[in-house]
């Protein structure tokens, strides 16, 4: 197979929501669809029996929550399909944030009784930030829920876009019937039995025809046929140009739990989503059939097996062939390097591959070369745009709790951000060390790793800030800068790549120093290039 056919036959995705809203049920049902596991439950019992991948993953079997991102990779029907399932609870939305740089769309998941929640607003916005094709999935159907219509009204607007349902709910919980697939122009009915892989579908292409009457009871098919027609009335038609661009949104009704919707949602998936897509480097635009190799570090994975304190860079291929013992270069450290195992993953079973494309996820071996952003390429000097940093929620002073330990926990501190656990800012005025983080929880996953993994302790100490603000000047040397800096010394930092942060104690003072120094523009994301 050419390079070309390779790349035409992959599809790279991620798949996010609000936590329990049914994510990891429907990357489950998935692979099961896809042949890749041979039953439901088996990707969370093998977590279990396996024990974690890493000590810190303990978190994960205590709270029943995905606090890292996973790569699984299948084939269906010829076509090479990457998920990436994302952790749902916002105190690790960071490594959720950075994995949307490295998928081509994305499915979002929507529990049919909650309807919009916070985090799936979040994601949503970063989603529409780049303009990433989206497929809206409503979960749960067997359970009493919301309206079907008053969900479309409320995901249009809270999440502000504009959805076509290509597939239609017969009744809903206790009155659930099936589904009206628009896009096939078949009726799917629901048994509400998990373990049939395959629910009885009948084509009816037609939805006056009395067939329909027999299938689901003449009053359900009534009630279809209004709904159904207030659909094509109200939502525009299908527009697939449309859906690449991320201006359109299709929706597909199901109950992942039930293997209900799955189905039709992967078929319509592998038609319409999008191949590997160009991305935008500083230089220039860099296309997947380019002959030469590249690629960039979306996640850092440290330690995945505890018994030789491994650590993985996640790449994703971006252009050309990667193949294993070729030589690359890395372009931040302008050095060559060759890699004798690379990783593909099927959750946490890897597998040694020797050559992947464009779309694919690789694992590569790291003994502290890479940092998040970080891009390898056949020679070629690229630098892709980099993954943002978001501003944290939440501030601490961190403290060494055993002086004799100092370099293991500037190391330690070190390799955790590069990982990308959390962001470091240094105070200009002191030179003290300040921990941002999205959520309360990391502060945890940080002090037991800097114990287990560096043999180093810390303490923490609370600090008032509300916001970390990137600045960016439109003139450095004008007065109002320099009034700016002396003014505000005293909560000005550096961040890892030295970049200047303001950490605005409250959102008053906040509001107060954008309207006294408007020429010094803030941002609440590091790398204002790409947002």
């Amino acid at each position: 197979m050419s390079v070309k056919e390779e790349i035409a036959r992959r599809r790279t995705f991620g798949i996010v929501s609000h936590p329990d809203a049914g994510k990891t049920t429907l990357t489950e049902k998935l692979l099961l669809f896809g042949g890749a596991i041979q039953e439901a439950g088996a990707v969370k019992s093998n977590k279990i029996k396996k024990g974690a991948t890493s000590d810190f993953m303990e978190i994960e079997r205590q709270r029943g929550i995905s606090v890292a991102t996973s790569v699984l990779a299948f084939e269906y029907q010829g076509t090479k399909i990457n998920i990436l399932d994302t952790p749902g609870h916002k105190d690790f939305a960071e490594d959720t944030f950075r994995t949307l740089t490295a998928v081509d769309s994305v499915i979002v998941v929507i529990d049919v009784a909650k309807g919009v929640e916070e985090q799936t607003e979040k994601l949503v916005e970063v989603c529409r930030m780049r303009n990433i094709p989206m497929i809206v999935f409503v979960n749960k159907l067997d359970r009493e829920g919301k309206d079907a219509f008053e969900l479309l009204d409320e995901i249009e607007q809270k999440l502000h876009l504009s959805v076509t349902p290509l597939s239609f709910p017969i009744g809903m919980g206790y009155d659930f019937k099936g589904i009206y697939n628009i896009w096939e122009k078949n009726v799917n009915l629901f048994s509400g039995d998990s373990r049939k892989n395959i629910e009885e579908t009948v084509e009816v292409s037609d939805i006056q025809d009395n067939i329909l009457d027999k299938l689901v009871g003449s009053d359900a098919a009534d009630n279809l046929r209004e709904e159904l027609e207030l659909v094509q009335g109200v939502y525009p038609a299908f527009d697939k140009e449309a859906y690449l661009d991320g201006h359109q949104q299709p929706v597909f009704f199901g109950s992942a739990l039930n293997s209900f919707g799955v189905r039709e949602l992967l078929d319509c998936f592998v038609e319409i989503a999008p191949t590997p897509r160009p991305k935008q480097s500083e230089e220039r635009l860099v296309l997947p059939d380019e002959k030469d190799f590249s690629g960039f570090v979306f996640k850092i994975h440290a330690n995945m097996d505890p018994k030789h304190r491994d650590r993985l860079a996640f790449i994703k291929i971006v252009s050309g062939v990667f193949e294993r013992n070729t030589p690359y270069l890395h372009v931040r450290n302008k050095k060559k390097l060759k890699f004798s195992s690379p990783n593909a993953f099927f959750a946490e079973r890897k597998q040694i591959v020797d050559i992947s494309y464009p779309g694919d996820i690789v694992g590569l071996h790291d003994t502290g070369n890479f940092k998040i952003g970080d891009t390898l390429t056949s020679g070629e000097e690229i630098h892709y745009k980099g993954i943002p940093s978001f501003s944290p929620e939440h501030f601490r002073y961190i403290n060494n709790a055993d002086p004799m330990k100092s370099k293991q926990l500037a190391k330690g501190i070190d390799q955790l951000m590069d990982e990308g656990v959390a962001q470091l800012f240094t105070l200009e005025l002191n030179g003290r060390k300040v921990i941002g983080t999205v959520g309360a929880l990391q502060y945890e996953v940080i002090q037991y790793r800097l114990e287990h993994e560096y043999g180093a302790k810390c303490t923490y100490e609370p600090l008032n800030v509300h916001k970390a603000c990137w600045v960016d000047p439109e003139d450095p040397k004008s007065e109002e800068f320099k009034e700016f800096l002396r003014v505000k010394q005293r909560f000005m930092a550096k961040d890892k790549r030295d970049q200047l942060v303001f950490l605005a104690d409250s959102a008053f003072s906040l509001q107060m120093t954008q309207q006294k120094y408007p020429s010094v523009k803030m941002h609440f994301v590091s790398e204002f290039d790409v947002a």
